[in-house]
């Protein structure tokens, strides 16, 4: 056995970290490969743009449950990138909303092959083990148990 699963869930985080930083890295790798311009760590917001012809800043952080800060910092890089533009939103003409620039559309187009081979590669890793297909199911269960109760909460009511 290896250090990190003798160790079981007192280094969870730290896997977890280790195996994200993995797949980011070579995700990032692939995109220089075929040279296209383009970070994984803007794949949430450029994925969920796709999904939307306009989408607003709050309702990119709700989506994806991360800070109203963060989203708006990672707009301002993609609309400094000429990516993405903020316009007037069409549900509501006292919003903004962010949507895709014609270079950000020309971008997306080249981006959808690799994330459809990401996918088929990611169900294989998946299925190369008899669990690997449950662990989003797994994921899933303690992002629920988080929701429900943090992980400090846990802990403290051990100590």
């Amino acid at each position: 056995m290896s250090f990190y699963q003798d160790l079981g869930f007192l280094v969870f985080g730290s896997r977890l970290k280790r195996l994200g930083d993995t797949f980011i890295n070579d995700v990032n790798r692939i995109y220089k490969a075929l040279d296209i311009e383009f970070d994984a760590s803007w794949f949430p917001v450029f994925y969920f743009l796709s999904q939307s012809n306009e989408v607003s800043i709050k309702e990119i952080a709700n989506e994806l449950k991360v800070s109203h800060s963060a989203v708006s910092q990672l707009v301002s890089g993609l609309q400094q990138k000429g990516l993405i533009k903020s316009v007037v939103s069409k549900k509501d003409a006292r919003h903004k909303a962010v949507t895709f620039t014609a270079k950000g559309k020309k971008l997306l187009q080249k981006l959808l092959p690799v994330w459809d081979a990401l996918e088929k590669a990611m169900d294989e890793l998946a299925g190369s083990s008899p669990d690997g297909k449950k662990v989003l199911n797994a994921l899933s269960g303690i992002e629920k148990g988080l929701q429900e109760k943090t992980l400090f909460e846990r802990i403290e009511a051990h100590i």
